[in-house]
């Protein structure tokens, strides 16, 4: 069915207040979700209702604010606009700030160092807060369009050390490692995330203060009593691909209110590249539909699952013929670290890694063949074909991607264990 209302108006905001908060609650996303090409009306569609926004004449505000968002600026200049983007004090936010570039570029040694305010994010003292970002990986820009970019940077001192936040300089270092660069590490890497709602911070599409029925009809579900947030998590998709991101799917999860989607696969550092752009991408369209995006790997406490970032991994040894065998000496590697894996595998991780829904203990390291239940899992066909890949179930949701798959890379390629420590310690669980 279809209204028509006048927008905006109070009777438009209360009239969408009841359909989607969000879009109540932003005029902007109600003028470019419902009118794309004209500015005398057109649907928006939420659920089975489609409402009409009929601007009046006198109140153009909204449409010439779209149109200046809109604006192509390329056929009057060169020049473009590039999205500085780093990661913050906590290590889990990230940050981004404008400048004008001459013209269009094709590579980051092409575009100048910058400097931000440390002090302001948490990662340098108010008397000498100067920190330096240097351009590492160049993307398109899904919000501006055009010749725009997303530029993903790291951070230093202006003597050019790596201030402490910066995990990417360290991975680097691993992955340019000749032994690392001869084995071609691929990762495939499976963000997890939920959507809550902005005032209460309680998941999207449950009811306040209440819960949703059980885990069980969510999964990769559709239906206005099944999935919430399928708008977001298409943007989101659409976007990424937009801007270069290798984004090779998204589906519903087990917890009402929670997307995935699986980045990869992707070489050695260009893999925590992706996954830092692609959360920033998201960070920004839940920016615009009025929802918060939450990293927590425990959101919900309860009979509810948490949120991952399950990653997997293989060498070329292991893709080979006879890579099974790889497999499992890389895992006898990674249960003789297990502790210093935990350690950087994301905050809070203790809440989600108990041994129920669909997750290890965080005090054992297991290991199995399409066991969800594992610290690794081992796919079936992999096990079949005698080569193929692992899942390291254990990172977190909120993990550094620059620090999971430099850590793994490091382990099973670079750190040889003692014949005494291999001797001493007991075949990792297999179950």
């Amino acid at each position: 069915m279809a209204t028509q209302i006048s927008a905006p108006s109070v009777r438009c905001e209360r009239s969408l207040a009841a359909i989607k908060p969000a879009l109540a609650r932003n005029p902007l996303l109600l003028s470019q979700r419902g009118l794309p090409a004209s500015r005398k009306g057109g649907s928006v569609k939420y659920r089975g209702f489609s409402v009409r926004a009929a601007f009046r004449s006198h109140n153009t505000a909204v449409s010439r604010l779209e149109d200046l968002l809109n604006l192509d600026v390329s056929p009057y200049t060169e020049k473009i606009i590039a999205e500085y983007i780093w990661i913050g004090g906590s290590g889990i936010d990230v940050r981004s700030k404008s400048r004008t570039i001459s013209k269009p570029v094709e590579h980051p040694s092409e575009l100048p160092k910058w400097n931000y305010d440390g002090s302001s994010t948490g990662q340098a003292p108010g008397e000498d807060s100067e920190v330096i970002l240097y351009p590492q990986a160049i993307f398109r820009d899904p919000f501006r369009g055009g010749n725009h970019i997303l530029v993903m940077c790291d951070s230093y001192k202006p003597n050019g050390e790596p201030i402490p936040t910066n995990k990417r300089h360290r991975a680097a270092q691993i992955f340019s490692d000749p032994r690392v660069v001869a084995e071609v590490p691929w990762f495939g890497i499976e963000q997890e995330y939920t959507l809550l709602q902005t005032d209460v911070k309680w998941p999207l599409g449950w009811p306040v203060g209440g819960f949703p029925g059980p885990q069980g009809p969510y999964y990769c579900s559709a239906g206005a009593d099944k999935s919430f947030g399928r708008d977001i998590s298409d943007a989101h998709y659409k976007a990424c691909l937009f801007a270069g991101i290798n984004i090779s799917g998204v589906n519903a999860e087990v917890m009402p209110g929670q997307w995935e989607y699986q980045v990869g696969p992707s070489v050695g550092i260009d893999a925590g590249d992706h996954i830092w752009v692609s959360r920033y991408i998201l960070e920004r369209i839940t920016e615009q539909a009025g929802v918060v995006l939450s990293l927590d790997p425990k959101p919900i406490e309860g009979d509810w699952n948490g949120a991952g970032c399950h990653t997997n991994y293989s060498t070329k040894t292991m893709r080979e013929d006879g890579g099974f065998e790889a497999i499992k000496k890389a895992v006898v590697n990674l249960s003789l670290r297990h502790k210093e894996h935990i350690s950087a595998y994301g905050e809070g991780n203790e809440r989600r890694l108990t041994g129920k829904h669909e997750t290890a203990n965080i005090n054992t390291f297991s290991w199995g063949v399409a066991n969800r239940g594992c610290s690794v899992r081992v796919g079936r066909e992999t096990e079949k074909q005698g080569k193929g890949y692992m899942e390291d179930r254990r990172p977190a949701s909120n993990m550094d991607p620059y620090v999971v798959t430099s850590l793994l890379a490091e382990t099973t390629i670079l750190w040889e264990p003692s014949s005494e420590l291999l001797t001493s310690v007991k075949e990792p669980i297999n179950v």
